[in-house]
């Protein structure tokens, strides 16, 4: 087990000294910083001006995550999506297979070098975590959940880009499958819950009565006959599993919700949560109101407050960050695969060197 780690710390430090060695890989991560600077002080301003509890820090940290995730996914793809297939076409893969690296050894060097290269932009954005956390005086248990989950999806993103470049010969279509796949999870999974959603639709029937007349009281004496009319309404929570496998979502959900004093969320994980939650309510179809009812509670009921549909409904961020896993543990397996020697069989057009 030493040794394998050994080949694998090398292959690290080789992929590493060579992306630091890159004159853009600097300038990106600055660009990366003063777009970070810049979020944070606008948002500073725009936040505290509607008197949260947590002077909007609690947004300001949730909006930075979301901000290094978005801009890993961005990234990591053009960084993982060519480390094996890139060393073959260069020639220098079958320079490693033939010292004492192993295929694991080689994958799981390539895989690591792409995380800790993603993970950089969590570090550049430390300083304006810390200020957010501390202003704000977030709970421990929001950051470090946070923090934790934004890694490991980093991490799935490096392995989807090396385990595709491992499977597929050409370079450029590997990067272009892997931003494909992101995609998919990503903005994919919102168009098959809308798609699919709207697609399927149940019959609603809403019955309504009207007064008529009043007396003196301003109270209802007479009202009409009731009224029914059927229309159509999308089904959206029978789709709503199509965002368990959204890393936005996935985010969101794990994440512990924080409320203000009104029951509300204070940051972008909680309204996100609860937008995903509220997909999982089935419609009302034999809805309606009275006005000759007594009593406004029984005309309009109370709709149920933010921690209330959150509470009652069920979280799916385990499930997708599992599908997130064994997609990237599957890949990466195929590229170990396809990428060992002495190799049985080779596809047209391809080479070892």
């Amino acid at each position: 087990m030493k040794a394998f780690f050994s080949g694998v710390g090398v292959i690290l430090s080789l992929e590493l000294r060579q992306r630091v060695r890159t004159t853009s890989w600097y300038i990106l991560l600055a660009v990366f910083v003063g777009l970070i600077f810049m979020v944070t002080v606008l948002l500073s301003f725009a936040l505290s001006g509607f008197g949260s509890d947590d002077n909007g820090a609690g947004g300001i940290f949730s909006t930075i995550i979301y901000f290094v995730l978005l801009l890993g996914t961005l990234v990591a793809p053009a960084l993982s999506g060519n480390a094996i297939n890139g060393d073959r076409d260069a020639g220098t893969l079958a320079t490693t297979q033939v010292t004492l690296i192993t295929t694991g050894q080689l994958i799981m060097g390539k895989f690591l070098s792409a995380w800790v290269t993603a993970l950089a932009f969590l570090a550049a954005a430390i300083p304006f975590l810390v200020y957010s956390a501390l202003v704000g005086q977030l709970r421990a248990s929001t950051i470090l959940v946070s923090i934790v989950i934004l890694a490991l999806e980093l991490g799935v993103v490096a392995a989807v880009g090396v385990g595709l470049s491992g499977l597929l010969s050409r370079p450029l279509f590997s990067i272009v499958v892997t931003y494909l796949v992101v995609a998919a999870l990503s903005v994919g999974t919102l168009i098959a819950f809308g798609l699919g959603g709207l697609a399927l639709q149940t019959t609603a029937t809403r019955t309504s009565s009207y007064a008529l007349e009043y007396d003196s009281a301003g109270a209802p004496t007479a009202c009409s006959a009731p009224e029914s009319y059927e229309y159509q309404t999308p089904r959206f929570d029978l789709f709503w599993g199509a965002l368990a496998s959204n890393p936005y979502v996935i985010l969101a959900d794990a994440v512990p919700t924080t409320y203000d004093t009104n029951g509300q969320p204070t940051d972008l994980f909680g309204y996100f949560k609860l937008g995903t939650r509220m997909a999982q309510t089935a419609p009302d179809l034999e809805g309606g109101y009275n006005e000759c009812v007594v009593g406004e509670r029984e005309q309009y009921p109370d709709s149920p407050s933010a921690r209330e549909v959150i509470d009652s409904t069920t979280p799916s961020w385990a499930v997708g960050l599992a599908v997130h896993l064994a997609l990237a543990g599957g890949l990466l397996a195929g590229a170990w695969s396809r990428t060992k020697t002495p190799a049985a069989q080779l596809s047209r057009g391809s080479r070892i060197a």
